[in-house]
């Protein structure tokens, strides 16, 4: 006999296995794609690791990166499809690719000495079981790279002031249509001092953050050169991430 009510265990990170190419957002989005990658060789400059990991890495966008300043890369990634993909875009290098859901890693305690996640908080509501997981697997003293999607951003200060409103601190759906099945994956912006504080639950220490891809527009992006767009990303990550300027916030962790 079955338990009408029973909700399941965890829920199943696989938005991209219904028919969604996600290989096909990052078309015209040099400008995103450049922004972070300028943000994580900045964040990782005059280092070397041992293993790193790229969770939830979809097709591996950023594992070439990474293998540049580490000697083993990992792609982990929940859906099948992606490391499908991955498989064209990684073809001849020697990075892994193994598929794992980011609340439940298949690797050893304190294995890896870097970690990304990056495009995946976004997806997160309650991400303590995955900051869980990532402390977990990372050694001490190792470091972690977490990208948020920061509710806070510019905009939405100035409106929350305006109305005379406060910033939520709690997650913020920022779903446009109505979700197509019961179990569709979620879609929020974060509160980055709460998340913050999260992480650091979790034995995660702040070093650091960026602000990043300040210039998300598609006027900017229409009447602007590329070049143009990343010179100017480059001198404001740093500058504007203070108050938590951008869409996007990269987070530097050590790990106690």
């Amino acid at each position: 006999m079955t338990d009408d009510n029973a909700q399941p265990s965890k829920k199943v990170a696989n938005q991209y296995e219904r028919d969604y190419d996600y290989t096909k957002y990052w078309d015209n989005r040099d400008y995103e794609n450049g922004a972070e990658h300028i943000a994580i060789r900045r964040l990782l400059r005059g280092n070397h690791y041992r293993k790193a990991a790229d969770i939830g890495g979809g097709f591996g966008r950023l594992c070439l990166l990474l293998r540049t300043f580490s000697d083993e890369v990992t792609l982990a990634e929940p859906a099948a499809t992606q490391l499908e993909a991955a498989k064209k875009v990684l073809a001849g290098t020697d990075i892994k690719q193994v598929q794992m859901q980011a609340d439940d890693l298949r690797f050893a305690d304190g294995e890896l000495d870097l970690i990304t996640m990056v495009r995946v908080m976004h997806h997160l509501p309650e991400p303590s079981a995955e900051f869980a997981e990532i402390s977990r697997v990372l050694a001490p003293g190792g470091t972690a790279i977490i990208e948020v999607a920061n509710y806070g951003h510019f905009k939405n200060r100035r409106r929350h002031k305006k109305e005379g409103k406060p910033l939520p601190v709690e997650p913020v759906s920022i779903r446009t249509v109505k979700a197509d099945e019961p179990d569709a994956i979620a879609f929020v912006n974060h509160n980055i001092d709460t998340v913050v504080g999260q992480l650091a639950s979790a034995g995660l220490v702040l070093e650091s953050k960026l602000s990043v891809s300040n210039l998300r527009s598609q006027k900017l992006k229409k009447a602007l050169p590329k070049s143009v767009m990343l010179a100017a990303e480059r001198i404001t990550q740093k500058r504007l991430a203070k108050n938590n300027f951008g869409p996007s916030i990269f987070l530097k962790l050590r790990k106690n």
